[in-house]
């Protein structure tokens, strides 16, 4: 059987368009008093020349600031977002973990809901039947999983689609800091879970702010700055030198 891995090559990915007329009056009174032309277009790039190889059994986190890349790269990861250039190269069924939001029909109850993301996940409505009892169990939400899931909160959502995520068994794991949020007691069962994961040798990638998360499930990390990937290797390491540099404000003016 063909191990899982994943493989990014000189991946760019460029978001471009036209910006809304609707620019309001601060924005007509800044241009008319400017000498600067002004375009309607923007284009940004959010990954630029990445290369990054992850094989079996890799825990890998992705660190850097707000907008360095991280959320996108998880995307292209998942085949979310296709490269603008270069290639992704994907072996294994991925299970992306971020966006809770979507895949949830919100007048829907949290048993249908279930039943839902499940079929989008490539479970089938046998496997999914059999496993409710479990799914359910593991949420902890009892009489909720009965009401729409709009009434949920956020904490309650990821709950839900934790729980379904995780009970297929995906051979690459995807997630966008899904750690940090709800209550602590089921932080603290989800991480049980995540260890459960590892120990099957299976691919997570994983994004946060939270170093100590970090540590406990990753033991390599890649660092992105403004798109880029600025140091890969073993957590500790990396982490030690986004530390130094960020005390020392050496990427502000980069």
């Amino acid at each position: 059987m063909t191990q899982a891995s994943l493989q990014l090559q000189d991946v760019d990915i460029t978001f471009s368009g036209q910006l809304s007329s609707h620019e309001g009056l601060k924005g007509w009174l800044k241009r008319l008093t400017s000498r600067q032309a002004y375009s309607a277009n923007y284009r940004i790039e959010a990954l630029k020349g990445i290369n990054l190889e992850i094989g079996h059994g890799e825990r890998v986190g992705l660190i850097g600031l707000n907008g360095a890349g991280k959320s996108t790269l998880l995307k292209a990861m998942a085949g979310i977002y296709p490269p603008t250039s270069g290639k992704v190269r994907i072996k294994g069924h991925v299970c992306p973990m971020f966006e809770f939001a979507t895949g949830f029909e919100m007048n829907q109850s949290g048993w249908d809901n279930i039943r839902i993301r499940g079929l989008l996940l490539g479970m089938t409505p046998q496997a999914i039947e059999a496993k409710l009892p479990e799914i359910a169990e593991f949420t902890e939400l009892g009489e909720f999983l009965d009401y729409p899931v709009r009434t949920y909160s956020s904490g309650m959502f990821i709950r839900l689609a934790f729980a379904v995520s995780t009970s297929i068994n995906p051979e690459i794991l995807l997630i966008d800091e899904v750690m940090g949020a709800g209550d602590i007691a089921f932080a603290e069962k989800a991480k049980r879970r995540m260890f459960e994961f590892m120990e099957q040798g299976k691919i997570l990638v994983f994004t946060t702010h939270n170093f100590s998360l970090l540590n406990d499930f990753c033991t390599r990390t890649v660092w992105l700055h403004k798109g880029k990937i600025v140091a890969d290797g073993p957590t500790a390491e990396i982490v030690k030198q986004y530390n130094e540099t960020h005390s020392r404000g050496l990427l502000a003016a980069q």
